[in-house]
């Protein structure tokens, strides 16, 4: 079973029901909810979600609708560890760092997210969602 690592415009998508990214995300986190796949974020992911969700919605809808969200991904901590080798790292975006080695200190396999060139460093598979559910 992969244990995919999904970076925060992915999580966007599929909760704002963004136009010409839903799609494909939903069919992701559909794969986690029929157990074919281990899905996670960063702790990172989850309070930004909240934030950029409360821009357009109450905050009593914004905690019902990732109660729900949280079913289908596991959310991975942030510690020392990750934030030094962030601030250390050639990593251009330093957001894109904390997503990137959240996901190697995890072990996971794979990256998916829609900005391909914030991951050109890295060791791991990088893709869209797209290009996985091609892959599937």
């Amino acid at each position: 079973m992969d244990k995919i690592f999904v970076d925060t415009n992915i999580v966007i998508d599929l909760l704002s029901k963004r136009e010409e990214f839903y799609k494909p995300a939903s069919r992701l986190f559909t794969l986690s909810d029929n157990k074919e796949v281990i899905l996670a974020i960063s702790s990172l992911t989850f309070a930004n979600t909240f934030y950029l969700l409360s821009k357009e919605l109450d905050t009593a809808k914004v905690k019902e609708i990732l109660r729900k969200f949280k079913l289908l991904v596991k959310v991975l901590p942030m510690d020392d560890k990750i934030i030094d080798l962030s601030l250390n790292s050639d990593f251009i975006g330093f957001e894109d760092a904390i997503q990137y080695f959240t996901a190697i200190e995890n072990k996971f396999e794979i990256i998916i997210t829609r900005n391909l060139r914030d991951f050109k460093l890295s060791k791991i598979p990088v893709m869209t969602a797209n290009d996985y559910l091609t892959m599937k």
